[in-house]
């Protein structure tokens, strides 16, 4: 139940992330001016915004196979989820207030990125073996 669980959390935090690279891949259009950019060069930049999340989500996508067998990707999430969270709040600090359509735009991001980060921290914490437990790999749970 608790590998379950936090698959769903997992899964929750992919879901988020693919949505984002999907809208920026098929439709940069209409999120380009809250990122203060415009035309071809503004999509072009959104697509690969979108295609840097869905490479990010590599090692979400093998924690989610399996959090407890595969949890250095489960780390490696947490910790990729930890840098985005960080870097989006110092990027958001260091833009003048006058730019508070962008300002809007990192908001965003932040909370999502911070509650991704909660999710998979809570999906690592679960997941965790203690003294008495161990892992049978022909079931797929703790026991």
């Amino acid at each position: 139940m608790r590998l379950n669980l936090a698959r769903i959390l997992i899964g929750v935090v992919i879901l988020f992330n693919l949505q984002a690279a999907a809208v920026f891949l098929l439709w940069p259009e209409r999120y380009i001016s809250g990122f203060e950019l415009r035309g071809a060069v503004g999509e072009a930049m959104l697509r690969g915004l979108g295609v840097l999340f869905v490479m990010w989500n590599v090692p979400y996508v093998v924690a989610l196979w399996h959090p407890v067998r595969h949890r250095i990707s489960l780390y490696e999430a947490l910790a990729m989820q930890t840098i985005g969270m960080v870097g989006e709040s110092i990027i958001y600090l260091s833009l003048p207030a006058i730019h508070d359509l962008l300002r809007a735009s990192i908001v965003r991001f932040i909370g999502f990125d911070t509650l991704g980060l909660v999710l998979l921290a809570v999906a690592a914490w679960i997941t965790r073996r203690s003294k008495n437990e161990d892992f049978d790999s022909t079931s797929h749970t703790v026991e």
